[in-house]
């Protein structure tokens, strides 16, 4: 094999797979980060509790969305 057969192999891999699972990745960790910050301020302020837990399922609902979109273009 001479490097411009590695080259064109290399060169005609799909990335579409690693890009969707850097995106996923990216979004499980907003998410984790939300679920942190959300128990920290309610820790801190439970009479928040509801207003915390409805923007929190809300940014993970429009985090979720980006990630699917990621996946499917």
């Amino acid at each position: 094999m001479d490097i411009t057969t590695i080259a064109d192999a290399a060169a005609a891999v799909d990335l579409t797979a690693l890009k969707a699972g850097l995106a996923v990745l990216g979004a499980g960790i907003g998410i984790g980060c939300i679920g942190m910050k959300a128990a920290e301020s309610t820790g801190r302020n439970p009479a928040s509790f509801g207003k915390v837990l409805t923007i929190s399922i809300l940014l993970a609902a429009l985090i979720e969305g980006v990630a699917f979109v990621a996946i499917f273009m």
